[in-house]
C-alpha cells in the first residue's frame, strides 16, 4: 500500500510538471504572437509607396458620409503633421507617397502619442514601425471623426 501511495505521488508530480510546461508553452506562444502582431507585416513597403492622394478622398468620403466635413479632415491632418492648406494641396497634386508624406511633415504633433486604441486589429500605441504607426494614427483620428467625437477630443486638447 505504501508503494502505491508513493507511485500516486510521483504520478501527480509528473502531471503537475506537464501542466506547468503546457501553461509555460502557451504563454511563450502568446508572447511570440503578440510580438509578431506588434511589428505587423514586415513587408510594409506597399503602404509606404501608397499615394496619399489616393487615400485622401476616402478619408473625406468617410467623414462626409457621417455628416462631417472636408475642413475637419484637413484640420486633423494639419494638427497631426504640421502641414498647412497650401502644402497639403501640393502633396495631393504631386501624388506624394505615405513614406514621404510623414518623413517630410513639418512637425508631428507631440500629442500624437496620446492617440491610443485599436485600428485594423492593431493597438496603435504598440506599433513599432514609425511610418505605419503614423498612418494608423491618421486612420484612428479619421475613425473618431466619423464616429462623431468632438474635434476637441480628437485633437487631444
Amino acid at each position: 500500500m505504501a508503494e502505491k501511495g508513493r507511485l500516486d505521488k510521483v504520478e501527480k508530480t509528473s502531471q503537475i510538471k506537464t501542466k506547468i510546461i503546457e501553461i509555460f508553452t502557451f504563454f511563450i506562444r502568446k508572447q511570440i504572437s503578440l510580438k509578431t502582431r506588434k511589428n505587423m507585416n514586415p513587408n510594409n513597403t506597399r503602404v509606404y509607396k501608397m499615394s496619399f492622394a489616393g487615400v485622401y478622398p476616402h478619408y473625406v468620403a468617410k467623414a462626409e458620409k457621417k455628416g462631417r466635413t472636408k475642413a475637419e479632415v484637413d484640420e486633423i491632418i494639419f494638427w497631426l503633421t504640421g502641414y498647412d492648406e497650401q502644402t497639403l494641396r501640393k502633396i495631393i497634386e504631386d501624388k506624394t507617397d505615405f513614406e514621404s508624406f510623414f518623413a517630410q511633415a513639418p512637425k508631428i504633433n507631440p500629442n500624437a502619442s496620446k492617440i491610443t486604441g485599436v485600428i485594423c486589429g492593431y493597438r496603435v500605441e504598440e506599433i513599432e514601425d514609425e511610418i505605419i504607426q503614423k498612418v494608423r494614427y491618421l486612420d484612428k483620428l479619421i475613425d473618431e471623426l466619423a464616429k462623431g467625437k468632438t474635434m476637441e477630443k480628437i485633437l487631444r486638447k
